[in-house]
């Protein structure tokens, strides 16, 4: 449990500094918008609008992501387990209803 408490504070000092455990800037990511990891095998990082994290659809991935990963995600940062064009097809979809 202490251990677990330790590493959850690590991550938050990280992410206040500006930086993801894995050193990548933060600062690179547009005001309102969020990085979020998203594959089953490899990774990809993707920045999408705050605004995406309300709508029922992505709080399924969300959903998800908790359940799998819990409060220790692998890449240090909010990783969605999904594969890649399933998200970039709910980002679109996402991206013209908020137009």
């Amino acid at each position: 449990m202490g251990i677990r408490l330790q590493s959850m504070i690590t991550s938050a000092k990280h992410v206040i500094k500006g930086k993801s455990l894995h050193g990548r800037d933060q600062l690179d990511v547009p005001k309102g918008h969020v990085a979020v990891y998203v594959g089953e095998m490899q990774k990809k990082r993707f920045v999408v609008p705050i605004s995406y994290l309300s709508h029922p659809s992505f709080r399924v991935l969300l959903n998800r992501a908790e359940e799998e990963f819990g409060f220790n995600p692998p890449m240090g940062g909010l990783t969605i387990p999904c594969r890649e064009d399933a998200f970039i097809k709910l980002a679109s979809r996402l991206q013209a209803g908020s137009s």
